[in-house]
C-alpha cells in the first residue's frame, strides 16, 4: 500500500511530533494509518461491490495455468505468488545446488529467500519484546509456502517440528486458523486483504473453524495468537531485517542436525529433500 508521508505526518501532530517518536511508535504509527486506510478502502469497496464473490474467485481457477495453492518453489511469479498464471507467464527459474549437510540457513538463502514477510514479522515482533520462541515462530509461520500454500500453517508445523519447541511448533500450526477470526482484546482484526483473495461472503470451513476453537482453548493460545498479530499484513518496503539479525535466537533453538536439513532421516527429512531439489520429475 502507498502511503502518502505529508498525510501520515499531519494525522500524528506534524514533523516535530514524528522526531520526538521512538522507532517502535513510529512502525506502530504507520501501521495503524495503513489499517485504518485500508479498513476506509473496505467499506467503500463494499458499498461498490467490487469485492469478489466465492463463486466469482472459483470461476477464475480454469484461466490460470497451475494452481494457487502450489509452493513458490514449484510456480513462476514471484515470492507471494502474485502473478496467477494466465496466458504466457514467466518461466521457473534454475535454483543453486545445496551444500552437503545444508543448515537453515541454506534454505533459507537459496530456498526461501528474500523472506522479507518473515524477517519483518520476526522484525516486529523482537521490537515489541516478544520472547524468543514467538520470535522464532514469526520467522518461520509462512515457510510451508515454499511447498505449499495451501493449509501453509500444518505444512510449515510439520517442516519444523523435529528441530524447535512444541510451543513453536502449535504456534505456526494454528496461527493459519486463527488469522480468520479476530480478537478485539489484543486488537488483532480480520484482514482486509482477505476479502479479495478469499471472496466478500467467505465462511471457514468447519475444519478452521474447529482449529480456531481448539487453539482459542489452548494454554498456548497467546503464542499462535502473538504470530497473527506480527504477521504484517500491510508490508512495509522500507524495512529490510537481515537473516543474521536472529541468528542468535536461531542457533538457540533451532536444533541442526549433524546430517544436514534432510537427510537426518527425521519425519520432515522428505519434505526439506523436495526444496532441495524441486525438480526431480518423482
Amino acid at each position: 500500500m502507498n502511503v502518502d508521508r505529508n498525510e501520515l505526518v499531519e494525522s500524528l501532530g506534524g514533523e516535530t511530533a514524528v522526531a520526538n517518536m521512538s522507532h517502535e511508535q513510529r512502525a506502530d504509527a504507520l501501521e495503524d494509518f495503513q489499517i485504518d486506510k485500508l479498513n476506509a478502502e473496505v467499506a467503500a469497496r463494499k458499498k461498490s461491490g467490487k469485492f469478489p464473490t466465492v463463486a466469482e474467485l472459483e470461476a477464475r481457477v480454469t484461466t490460470r495455468t497451475w494452481r494457487l495453492g502450489s509452493g513458490k518453489l514449484f510456480r513462476p511469479g514471484d515470492q507471494m505468488g502474485s502473478f496467477e498464471g494466465a496466458g504466457n507467464g514467466p518461466q521457473v527459474k534454475l535454483l543453486p545446488k545445496l551444500p552437503k549437510n545444508p543448515t537453515f540457513y541454506d534454505y533459507f538463502e537459496h530456498r526461501i529467500a528474500p523472506g522479507t514477510h518473515l524477517l519483518q514479522s520476526a522484525a516486529l515482533a523482537k521490537g515489541r519484546g516478544e520472547s524468543e520462541e514467538i520470535i522464532l515462530a514469526c520467522l518461520l509461520h509462512d515457510i510451508g509456502g515454499s511447498l505449499m500454500k495451501a493449509d501453509h500453517g500444518y505444512w510449515g508445523a510439520s517442516l519444523i517440528e523435529p528441530y524447535v519447541s512444541e510451543r513453536v511448533t502449535f504456534a505456526v500450526r494454528y496461527h493459519q486458523a486463527l488469522r480468520f477470526f479476530p480478537d478485539p482484546e489484543v486488537g488483532y482484526e480480520y484482514p482486509v486483504g482477505y476479502y479479495e483473495s478469499f471472496g466478500i461472503d467467505y465462511v471457514p470451513p468447519a475444519h478452521i473453524q474447529d482449529a480456531h476453537n481448539y487453539a482459542r482453548n489452548h494454554k498456548w493460545y497467546g503464542l499462535a495468537r502473538s504470530v497473527t498479530i506480527n504477521d504484517l499484513y500491510a508490508f512495509n518496503p522500507n524495512i529490510n531485517p537481515d537473516i543474521n539479525d536472529f541468528r542468535d535466537i536461531i542457533d538457540k533453538h533451532f536444533r541442526h542436525p549433524a546430517d544436514g536439513l534432510g537427510y537426518d532421516n527425521s519425519p520432515a527429512a522428505h519434505m526439506w529433500r523436495s526444496m532441495a531439489n524441486p525438480d526431480a520429475p518423482l
